[in-house]
């Protein structure tokens, strides 16, 4: 069998600003310490002038298709997420676009129509209508081409200090049906979710709740790729699967600004498929201020041969 190449674009924690003007009563709630980390840093890490050239580099790469894993706003305000929104029809249409939320996207509680409504084309699955609540949508499955994306929701409200994820029964019981309908079709699995599911890669406070339940439905029905987000840098680990290790890849954040902070960036995965099977090349693109555009920093292969491996 032919080779056949398929380029991924993964991009992950936005963070887009400004924030919206705010209303007093909008702040009594967890919002008061996400308004407060925002004014003493994060509004001048996640920069606009990155996002702008970000998307300026996007349209230069000949990619296939572009993943987001989650945190596109800062506080759930409901003005962000219209923002948001918008931000992605630039970024491109629902077609060549699959998003998944993150802790950020749902700082506090917040209703459907208030708040993913205004993404919910970006996280339809297939055949299936636009997503009317998050029951409806994860996990979701979309074919592009010879690979398929399999989106997941870690995404609920945490308390103060704390930025856990979490998956559900009925979610982790749906993508084993999915994966297992998956087995023997040849195509190149990513799952997408926003908290990496390997404990090393994050800190307690931060992680996946249920990671450990994740991880039996991924070594029982396998999957080629993991993507996630979540800790603002670029990190490597790896799960069991029922073939081999199942490599995890977690970006940096988009909008970063440049070193001495952590680096930003997004990631370009090339996606190669030999006979039956697949390897996966990634390269890191980061913004270069005195320029004023991305350039490749870093770039290496991931797959069966990462070494050394990261206990799950």
């Amino acid at each position: 069998m032919a080779a056949t190449t398929f380029r991924l674009a993964h991009l992950s924690d936005l963070h887009l600003g400004p924030l919206p003007d705010i209303r007093p009563w909008q702040l009594f709630s967890k919002r008061v310490f996400g308004y407060i980390n925002w004014r003493q840093g994060r509004r001048t890490s996640h920069r606009t002038e990155v996002v702008e050239a970000l998307l300026i580099d996007l349209k230069s790469q000949g990619l296939d298709h572009t993943v987001v894993s989650g945190d596109l706003v800062n506080i759930s305000l409901p003005a962000e997420f219209v923002a948001a929104g918008k931000w992605l029809r630039l970024l491109g249409t629902p077609e060549r676009v699959t998003v998944v939320p993150g802790n950020h996207d749902a700082y506090v509680p917040l209703a459907w129509h208030e708040a993913w409504v205004h993404w919910s084309d970006y996280m339809a699955g297939d055949g299936r209508p636009v997503p009317r609540h998050a029951r409806e949508a994860f996990p979701f499955l979309r074919r592009r081409g010879p690979v398929a994306l399999v989106g997941l929701s870690s995404a609920v409200a945490s308390p103060p200090t704390f930025a856990t994820g979490r998956l559900g029964r009925r979610q982790l019981a749906r993508l084993d049906e999915m994966l297992a309908g998956l087995q023997g079709s040849g195509c190149c699995r990513v799952v997408v979710v926003h908290h990496p599911p390997v404990r090393a890669l994050t800190a307690y406070r931060r992680r996946l709740v249920d990671d450990k339940s994740l991880g039996v439905v991924l070594a029982e029905r396998g999957a080629d790729l993991v993507l996630c987000g979540h800790e603002h840098e670029l990190k490597l680990g790896s799960l069991p699967g029922p073939a081999h290790r199942i490599p995890v890849v977690v970006a940096p954040s988009a909008s970063q600004g440049a070193p001495p902070k952590q680096q930003g960036g997004y990631l370009v995965y090339t996606l190669e498929r030999h006979g039956d099977r697949w390897t996966v090349g990634f390269e890191l693109r980061a913004f270069d201020p005195e320029a004023g555009i991305f350039r490749t920093v870093t770039a290496g292969r991931v797959g069966e041969a990462l070494a050394p491996a990261t206990a799950a």
